[in-house]
């Protein structure tokens, strides 16, 4: 009988894990914790999405901007960082400059060994931030402005839970979700002989990690999975998807964080695991305008809500201190022991390639190509050879899949990583399988056993971190494999890209139980100073006849009620002049004690922020505010905030427009 943790957790009485553990809080761990929050929004306008590889969904606004928490644990000893960004991928160019820029800071205290960065994979957050071909043509090339908004965001993040850094204590809470996510490629997971672990077809597991010091709650971080989707791919709008919301929930809504007021009291990441197979649309359909935001708050709230309660329950004092061992791998030829493969015979993985069906995208939650998923005639082999040839040797060893592209053939490099990092992380008894990709939940689960198995230790506190350190798309089972959906043709290693993740992982977990080092394995490319971009800047901005920047085009009425809509429209420049990271394109400002003060920003869930091209190189911005219903009665206005670029110098200035005041009862 399989027992669920949320039975098990149900009747648990919420008391400081410290007391449950007969000590003091901030007791003798030995521990010093750190917490950080940084701002990777990148362009606002004309800049393409990561996720759903449409050339078509370029940034038009802000609904959620999207941040970075960084955690950091000392055990006196050793050090480790762990940052979740609200990202669509943690490329290895972000992984080396975040890197670049700490040794600049820190000398070799951070390095690729204890730092481990991962992505929420937002489907809704800029793009264009990978060295690699394949994960930039959608968005018309390498976007310098994304790339350095994102590395700077990550940073900001980790030097200030770095500043931040004080002795602490942590905790661990586990229970189960079954309502935010379902098995969107059941078809592949059907075939896996070891799906029974999974009796719904979903990996239900809800993991916190609780952060305290001084007798005070400082952060937490929750591992649960499930895609960055509920936001579909005819949205403009940066959003950080149902994670970003959870996130918003708890620090904004509950602990009272405002992100534009200094230091956060509480930072509430919510990071993946294995959820390569894992949507939140419920009823396997992509959201749409009507539907898309409700689903992201809903989805949103539901792992919140189970955060909180395993985060209150969190009667698990970590013990122990913090590990970690990291190298990197060519996970195209890799020599893979029969002990890892389904047919205990030798198999060695292959020079990466995407299948048909790839193109074809997750039809769950955003179709590409009209191609089926599961293509595997080879009449479309043709597809394949308008860039490069596909030799019969690659054919073979990738099949069954049906190549369309060779990613790793591709010529002067690779479109897509093959030297990538591998890394275990132990922060006591619990241990994080940081894996450069998009697991599903078996094939998390299988590796999941097998670091578990050479640990000796429990298959709960064996965490499987994907999204981490670099991207290369997803890992399924062989079984999976063989079905070449979506996530399968995506596999790009071939048939045992998982047994070689097995293999690998096991060394590293070996190298961790023995107190031993590891090779450090090759050296990825360094591809800076190589990428193209064909996504124009902003040439200058004007304003229309008679008006000037900041001017008021559609005003507020003179009163609302809570629940009804405020919109105001401005003429502006091109949010591409200032990102204003860590900053807001908007304010909504309250009268109180006589002056205006700040209620909320384009960081909060009752805003949103709309760019839009009126003419050639005029444009203007949308402010719209949701009143919500526990807005204190009062008198209110709507400020723009903006930059525009001078047509013959060049220069950039800065705007601002208000509306008029307004009365919400």
């Amino acid at each position: 009988m399989r027992v669920s943790r949320r039975t098990v957790l149900a009747g648990a009485t919420a008391l400081p894990f410290a007391a449950v553990a007969g000590r003091p809080a901030a007791a003798a761990t030995g521990l010093r914790v750190g917490v950080g929050i940084g701002d990777v929004t990148g362009p606002a306008a004309e800049n393409g999405m990561m996720g759903y590889s449409m050339p078509q969904q370029q940034t038009a606004g802000i609904h959620l901007r999207t941040r970075a928490r960084a955690y950091i644990v000392d055990d006196g000893t050793r050090r480790i960082v762990f940052v979740t960004a609200e990202l669509g991928a943690l490329f290895q160019s972000v992984h080396q400059g975040v890197l670049r820029e700490l040794a600049t800071r820190y000398g070799d205290r951070y390095t690729e060994q204890n730092v481990l960065l991962n992505a929420t994979h937002t489907h809704s957050a800029c793009g264009g931030d990978s060295h690699y071909a394949a994960y930039d043509l959608s968005i018309l090339g390498f976007q310098q402005q994304t790339y350095d908004a994102v590395v700077a965001g990550v940073v900001d993040a980790i030097t200030r839970a770095h500043d931040d850094l004080a002795p602490g204590e942590l905790a661990v809470g586990r229970t189960e979700l079954t309502e935010a996510s379902a098995n969107r490629s059941r078809v592949a997971f059907e075939r896996n002989p070891d799906k029974d672990h999974f009796p719904l077809a979903i990996d239900p597991a809800v993991t916190v990690l609780r952060f305290r010091r001084g007798g005070k709650d400082v952060g937490a971080i929750t591992w649960f999975a499930t895609h960055g989707t509920s936001m579909s791919n005819g949205n403009h709008l940066i959003s950080s998807d149902n994670k970003g919301y959870a996130a918003y929930a708890w620090e904004h809504d509950h602990a009272g964080v405002r992100y534009l007021d200094g230091p956060p009291g509480f930072v509430a990441a919510f990071a993946q695991t294995n959820s390569g197979d894992m949507t939140p649309n419920l009823d396997l359909k992509p959201g749409t305008p009507e539907t898309e935001f409700e689903n992201t708050r809903r989805i949103g709230e539901l792992q919140f809500q189970a955060a909180k309660r395993a985060f209150d329950a969190a009667s698990e004092p970590i013990t122990g201190g913090v590990d970690h061992r990291m190298c990197y791998v060519d996970m195209s030829a890799v020599d893979v022991d029969g002990r890892f493969t389904p047919d205990g015979r030798p198999h060695r993985t292959c020079t990466a390639a995407i299948g048909v069906s790839m193109l074809a995208g997750s039809t769950e939650d955003g179709p590409g190509l009209p191609l089926p998923e599961g293509v595997k005639n080879p009449f479309t082999d043709w597809l394949g050879g308008i860039d490069a040839p596909i030799p019969q040797a690659l054919a073979d060893a990738q099949a069954p899949k049906v190549v369309a592209v060779p990613f790793g053939a591709m010529q002067p490099y690779p479109w897509a990583p093959e030297v990538l990092p591998l890394q275990i992380v132990r922060i006591g008894q619990l241990h994080l399988v940081a894996g450069p990709a998009e697991y599903t939940i078996v094939a998390g689960l299988r590796i999941r056993r097998t670091v578990a198995e050479t640990l000796g230790v429990p298959l709960e506190n064996v965490l499987m971190q994907g999204y981490a350190n670099a991207y290369s798309q997803y890992v399924t089972t062989p079984e999976e494999y063989d079905s070449q959906q979506y996530e399968g043709a995506s596999t790009l290693f071939g048939r045992y890209t998982l047994p070689a993740y097995q293999q690998e992982f096991a060394k590293l977990a070996a190298a961790m139980k023995a107190g031993s080092p590891v090779p450090h394995g090759p050296v990825p490319r360094d591809l800076r100073g190589k990428l193209v971009n064909f996504q124009p800047g902003v040439v200058f901005d004007s304003a229309p006849l008679l008006k000037s920047f900041g001017d008021v085009v559609t005003d507020a009425q003179s009163s609302y009620r809570r629940g009804e809509r405020v919109s105001v429209a401005f003429v502006t420049g091109h949010p591409k002049n200032d990102l204003r990271r860590d900053g807001t394109f908007l304010e909504v400002q309250r009268y109180a004690d006589g002056r205006w003060i700040r209620h909320a920003d384009d960081g909060d869930w009752a805003t949103k922020f709309r760019w839009t091209r009126t003419f050639v190189s005029e444009s203007r911005a949308e402010v719209t505010w949701d009143i919500p219903a526990n807005t204190p009665a009062g008198k209110y206005r709507v400020v723009h905030f903006g930059a525009w670029k001078h047509g013959l110098t060049g220069a950039i200035a800065q705007l601002s427009g208000t509306s008029r005041a307004f009365l919400v009862s």
